[in-house]
């Protein structure tokens, strides 16, 4: 590439007086809310409900779930066969709301109280993984669904 070209090829990336970083910079600050939301919700949707699937076989929570629950997850507080239904459900049923964005930040904070325990009682050492799937659903809590979603749907009709 010629200089000439080189210099159109910048001056094509920055905005009149800017620089190239400032351009770039202002261009991804207009990436839609709704885009990163669906990105997010659909990410850690489905690293929730891979691990629902491993939980059952059919619709019946699997012998191994139990075993896993009695003797490597050990969550204080529940028996463990209520705990392995529990982490069952909620990890098929939170997944998908988050994917329909059908009451999204209540199936986020569902999923962020699962991750917190799983943090600190199951696996405390791997909390570089849960601190980003805590950003996700800290996200999307904290910004909605956005609007590709039935809750913005939903709220839209609801005004009229």
């Amino acid at each position: 590439m010629n200089r000439s070209n080189a210099q159109n090829a910048a001056s094509a990336l920055t905005a009149p007086g800017g620089n190239p970083v400032d351009s770039v910079l202002e261009r991804l600050g207009r990436i839609p809310h709704s885009m990163i939301a669906l990105i997010a919700r659909i990410g850690i949707a489905a690293v929730f409900f891979e691990s629902a699937r491993t939980k059952v076989s059919g619709m019946t929570v699997t012998d191994n779930t139990f075993f896993l629950f009695k003797e490597e997850y050990k969550v204080p507080l529940l028996p463990p066969e209520l705990a392995a239904y529990m982490a069952a459900y909620a990890e098929h049923l939170f997944p998908l709301m988050l994917v329909l964005g059908l009451g999204a930040r209540l199936g986020a904070a569902g999923l962020l109280a699962m991750t917190l325990v799983i943090q600190i009682f199951v696996y405390p050492s791997a909390w570089e993984t849960h601190t980003v799937w805590a950003a996700s659903l800290i996200y999307i809590i904290a910004r909605g669904p956005g609007a590709l979603s039935l809750d913005h749907l939903i709220r839209n009709r609801a005004r009229g």
